[in-house]
């Protein structure tokens, strides 16, 4: 079969694979739809990623398709159902999985290679985060399950609700995914990001106020913004917009730094402010089993659909230019990549 395999620091190749036997409590799924993420294009621009592969290793792991094949023993599934999984799962045994805190699981089984013509679910995954499609829903719609996963995770963690003015600062795909869930929520929303496309797809998922950001290395926002905003979601992941994410909010306020820097990097923050406003800054990082399951009921809801979020659809043999693509400055939301073609 084929298969992307990155070897490297933009090195990514179509390559023609054996499919490895299936192992007790798998599945083999035929892959029907495969989105780009920023985090593989982080992953491919690095080379490598500490937790999820090193090279070389398949590539991808936002996706959905159908169950191909069962290893002898698996119950509840079955060849032709329609599934989408998670890209990782937890262990359920360690510290952090006992505190009811999965994403920070000890050993957190991750899965990649969605752009492939089929890809093998651990049983690990198939036991705690292979969910059932619904019929009506299209392919491309489940395959957004896991990262809106991540970012129902980040919107909880800061506790957004009924008349909450907030911030999301980035119009990538989990800033347009923080803005969709925001509003869900009963929120007011305003965006700083870069992209007229982008920043129209935030006015269309309800943002009441939207900024262009043409300052590369600083957030160049609208007077007023400072201090003014009851959370503050950061979906940039640069040190800057860490340290403008304090700036802009009030008093007693809430910021999530969701987007990952770079390793090595480090922010400032002003501890004056830290504590005689008494702000809450935390992070949030990955899913949990019962996010992915809050994320497709989501998509099964219409919060969040393909139509918003994927602008483009390519062939998996052109996976290797649309990445360099991707590295140069594309600004398409996601692509679908067929794996057929």
């Amino acid at each position: 079969m084929r298969a992307a395999i990155l070897h490297g620091k933009e090195d990514l190749r179509i390559e023609d694979i054996v499919p490895r036997p299936l192992q007790p409590g798998e599945v083999r799924v035929a892959i029907a739809a495969a989105l780009t993420c920023g985090t593989d294009l982080k992953v491919y621009r690095r080379g490598y990623h500490a937790r999820m592969g090193v090279p070389p290793f398949p590539f991808g792991h936002e996706w959905s398709g159908t169950i191909s094949e069962v290893a002898p023993g698996v119950g509840g599934w079955s060849v032709g159902d329609r599934v989408v999984a998670a890209n990782s799962a937890p262990c359920g045994m360690c510290p952090s999985c006992r505190r009811q805190q999965e994403s920070l699981c000890d050993d957190l089984l991750f899965l990649n290679g969605a752009y492939a013509d089929s890809i093998v679910v651990p049983a690990r995954i198939v036991s705690k985060n292979l969910l059932r499609v619904p019929g009506d829903m299209g392919w491309a719609d489940a395959a957004l399950t896991e990262p809106l996963a991540c970012v129902v995770q980040g919107i909880e963690d800061v506790g957004v609700g009924p008349g909450d003015r907030v911030l999301v600062l980035g119009a990538g795909p989990i800033g347009l995914m923080a803005v969709a869930l925001a509003r869900h929520s009963g929120a007011e929303v305003a965006v700083i990001g870069r992209g007229p496309a982008r920043l129209d797809q935030a006015r269309r998922l309800g943002a009441g106020t939207v900024h262009e950001n043409l300052a590369p290395d600083r957030i160049d926002a609208p007077a007023g913004t400072e201090a003014s905003f009851d959370v503050v979601f950061e979906a940039m992941g640069r040190p800057f917009a860490w340290e403008a994410a304090v700036r802009f909010v009030r008093k007693g306020g809430r910021v999530n730094w969701f987007g990952g820097c770079p390793s090595g990097t480090t922010v400032q923050v002003d501890t004056v402010r830290m504590h005689y406003d008494a702000l809450t800054l935390k992070a949030s990082f990955h899913h949990t089993p019962r996010t992915i399951r809050r994320a497709l009921q989501l998509v099964h809801e219409g919060i969040v659909t393909a139509d918003v979020f994927v602008d483009g659809r390519r062939a998996l043999s052109d996976l290797p230019g649309l990445f360099r693509e991707m590295a140069q400055g594309n600004r398409a939301v996601k692509t679908w990549v067929d794996v057929q073609a």
